[in-house]
């Protein structure tokens, strides 16, 4: 039961990671966007590695115990069952709120120097086309439309990487703790993305800061809604989910994050910086990562 607390706990810090984006806005005289670029590709290469190495191979140990050779048709199906369902949830999200939305120097600015001047949407419309930023309303109710749109979207995507985290730290406090940052990382920019445009639309840091969090909080609710049905359904008379179904999930779970990896953070990554920027993020994530799972060995 302590790993249960553990797990909420992590869940609830990576989750709460939209909030530190949100409050990174407001108060960091700029944007640093290499760092968002590095930090990206950072998440993206510890969750590629870990997934390939050691949670793919977790549920394939697991499935193959209970199933022979079997379970290993088991974790792939699992693996590619786990793209398929975020996959689902990509799609029902709607196309023109992107999530991971850039927002240039001059649309930051204000929100931590309220001398700035406001930025003249109907010029940065173009600006923005020609730097690969996406489209921006100038009306105030649809720049509140569209960040609430990004704060649910980025609140369903943190459905599933909130039960990654809670499953995995359940089952191993020590590989927890590395997919909880990982995942706060990831979620950084995206309190940034919420932010801005309900600043803008409100021009009230503290609703545009809620909103932020609350986005965040869907990960450890829906982590241990998650939870408990599965207990519900599938749990065993001491209150444990058994070891098959562990396994199915952890294949389920690297399919998830090779599918975010590769979908979201590794395209974020490389929009944000400069140069090679990305892939030193990235490589440094799969480094780190390999080291934490030598050293834990």
């Amino acid at each position: 039961m302590s790993n249960v607390w553990i797990a909420l706990g992590l869940t609830l810090f990576a989750g709460m990671a939209t909030g530190l984006g949100s409050i990174i806005a407001f108060m960091a005289k700029r944007t640093n966007y290499r760092f968002l670029s590095i930090a990206t590709g950072f998440s993206a290469g510890v969750m590629l590695y870990i997934s390939f190495v050691e949670i793919f191979f977790k549920g394939a140990e697991t499935l193959t115990e209970r199933y022979g050779e079997w379970g290993n048709w088991v974790n792939v199906g699992s693996f590619f069952g786990g793209i398929l369902f975020i996959g689902l949830i990509d799609n029902l999200i709607p196309s023109a709120e992107n999530p991971h939305e850039i927002h240039p120097e001059v649309e930051t600015r204000p929100l931590h120097d309220p001398a700035a001047p406001s930025p003249k949407f109907e010029t940065l419309t173009q600006t923005k086309r020609n730097a690969g930023f996406h489209d921006h309303s100038i009306h105030h109710h649809k720049l509140m439309r569209t960040g609430l749109f990004t704060a649910l979207a980025i609140g369903i995507h943190n459905l599933p990487e909130g039960l990654v985290t809670f499953l995995a730290a359940v089952e191993d406090p020590e590989l927890g703790l590395v997919i909880a940052v990982a995942i706060a990382l990831h979620n950084i920019p995206e309190g940034i993305s919420v932010s801005v445009p309900i600043f803008y639309a409100t021009g009230n840091r503290k609703k545009a800061f809620f909103y932020s969090v609350l986005s965040g909080l869907a990960e450890p609710v829906g982590a241990t809604i998650a939870y408990f049905g599965l207990l519900l359904f599938f749990g065993s008379n001491v209150g444990t989910i058994p070891s098959e179904i562990m396994g199915i999930l952890f294949g389920g779970i690297a399919g998830v994050m090779v599918y975010i990896s590769l979908d979201e953070l590794i395209p974020t990554s490389r929009a944000y910086g400069k140069g090679h920027d990305s892939i030193y993020g990235l490589i440094s994530g799969m480094l780190v990562m390999a080291l934490s799972l030598l050293l834990m060995k």
